[in-house]
């Protein structure tokens, strides 16, 4: 038994680091007690982006509220593969936290850690290059450019702390934490509210940074909240500390990378399609002048939140799911669906309600009473805002399938959505409805990925081929290691 674990065990009864277990109890509780802490993180997460957003828009104008559209998707869309590699070590972290291997799980963490943040920097200095260039390929309205080349080069400085941040995020909610990202999370949050009016407009001796200082300050805030939540794992003790020998753990292992790579590249590759479809719908929104992207960039504010639900659930789905097929647990995974469709379906339908009936405050935030966008947002959300719910949907049945290694299928689904359906539909419809195709292509797209990902999770072997897997995964690394010592909870 390794010292760690004796540690653990030191007081008698279970160890300590198994309070992640999230295979024990009633599904629906468990998913619920465990999401909710996750979708209030992703929410302060958006009421970032959106006090962010109400800053900008304010103190700077909508020209700057365009320019942070036009920067934010483009930054998506270049972290995409650390995202796609995070999310892969996730799964990884799930499947042997609920297969007791505690080490594993650790190590898992510091590759995928170390990896994610080499990744990062070197996406980084490219986009530090190339940020004039990518704007221009995204027909950025010329009175937001150089406001768009300000934003979104600071983003990229800032870009390796924040995804590093996300990372170690990810990983403790693989081990069954939900509640250690959002303490931090808080704690960004507010310190964003507060140094990002002071950044943009100067004070004291502190310069007027522009619309530079509201990126500047989303890295500082960032930076404050991850040296935070280390100190408060290793205080804690939580399960992926990594102490001693393990901080090696944070030098890539090729046998870590092979799953993380594997895996991680086809996810990666889903929200980089998702990205480059963002990047294809704001160029066409901005065909349609500044007014409508900048309405364009308050809904999707707005959306943001309604989305919530749906990332939430389907996160802790995923996280979940990873635990019961590293327990070899699989009875329980179609009712873990079930439980997260009934719950996506409620908590999603009652946001959309919400939001239909009091869209107008809520746009008045970004551009003010008297802005001739606030119309016209309200409009693009009567239109776009009910498809969350078939999209929430997709997110639940996609996130159990990922636990159980099904990338490929997903990644083709959702190419097929958003481009031959999605713009395909655009196309065809624009010579009737004019700019409504581009927000009645959202539903469209939504409803149709439902139907295809419903066909492959209910109607395909995907089970089958997730459980030989597994089965291959746990030999190979039985006998690469032998007697596997760091297990939480070894055969005596």
């Amino acid at each position: 038994m390794s010292s760690s674990l004796q540690d653990d065990e030191a007081a008698g009864g279970a160890p300590a680091n198994r309070k992640g277990d999230l295979t024990q109890g009633p599904i629906l509780k468990t998913l619920v007690l465990f999401a909710v802490p996750t979708l209030l993180s992703n929410s302060l997460q958006s009421l970032n982006g959106t006090i962010n957003a109400i800053w900008v828009g304010r103190l700077i104008g909508e020209a700057a509220l365009a320019a942070t559209a036009n920067a934010n998707i483009i930054m998506f869309l270049l972290s995409s593969a650390a995202f796609g590699f995070g999310m892969a070590g996730t799964v990884r972290i799930g499947q042997r936290f609920g297969a007791s291997d505690l080490d594993g799980a650790r190590r898992t963490m510091g590759t995928a850690m170390g990896f994610c943040f080499l990744v990062t920097i070197a996406i980084a200095a490219i986009g530090l290059a190339i940020t004039p260039w990518l704007l221009r390929m995204l027909s950025t309205p010329p009175e937001a450019f150089q406001l768009a080349v300000d934003y979104l080069r600071m983003v990229f400085v800032a870009m390796p702390m924040v995804m590093i941040s996300i990372i170690l995020t990810m990983g403790l909610r693989g081990a069954g934490d939900s509640r250690t990202p959002l303490i931090f999370m808080g704690v960004s949050v507010v310190l964003h509210t507060v140094i990002n009016p002071l950044l943009i407009m100067g004070y004291g001796p502190l310069p007027a940074f522009g619309i530079a200082g509201s990126s500047l300050s989303m890295a500082i805030a960032t930076t404050i909240s991850f040296i935070g939540m280390v100190a408060y794992v290793y205080a804690k003790d939580l399960p992926l500390r990594l102490r001693g020998a393990e901080l090696a753990y944070l030098k890539p292992r090729l046998d870590e990378l092979d799953f993380i790579v594997k895996k991680g590249f086809p996810m990666g590759a889903q929200m980089l399609v998702m990205s480059a479809a963002g990047l294809i719908v704001v160029s066409l929104v901005n065909r349609e002048g500044m007014m409508t992207t900048a309405a364009y960039s308050a809904s999707m504010q707005v959306f943001t939140y309604v989305q919530m639900p749906a990332m939430a659930i389907g996160g802790a789905i995923s996280a979940m799911a990873a635990q019961y097929i590293g327990a070899q647990q699989w009875s329980r995974l179609d009712h873990l669906s079930r439980a997260g469709l009934i719950t996506n379906g409620l908590m999603t339908g009652a946001l959309t309600v919400l939001l239909l009936l009091f869209d107008r405050p809520i746009l008045e935030l970004f551009m003010g009473p008297e802005s001739p966008a606030v119309d016209m947002a309200r409009h693009i959300q009567f239109m776009v805002a009910w498809n969350f719910i078939f999209f929430g949907m997709t997110m639940v049945l996609n996130g159990t399938m990922r636990a159980g290694g099904v990338v490929w299928l997903p990644l083709f689904i959702l190419a097929i959505t958003l481009y031959p359906i999605r713009l395909g539909f655009y196309y065809l419809a624009y010579p009737l409805f004019q700019a409504d195709a581009i927000w009645l292509s959202f539903p469209v797209a939504a409803l149709s990925g439902l139907a295809m990902t419903a066909y492959l999770y209910y109607r395909t072997p995907w089970r089958e081929r997730a459980k030989a897997e597994t089965a291959d995964e746990a030999a190979e690394q039985s006998n690469a290691e032998g007697d596997p010592a760091g297990r939480s909870n070894p055969s005596m």
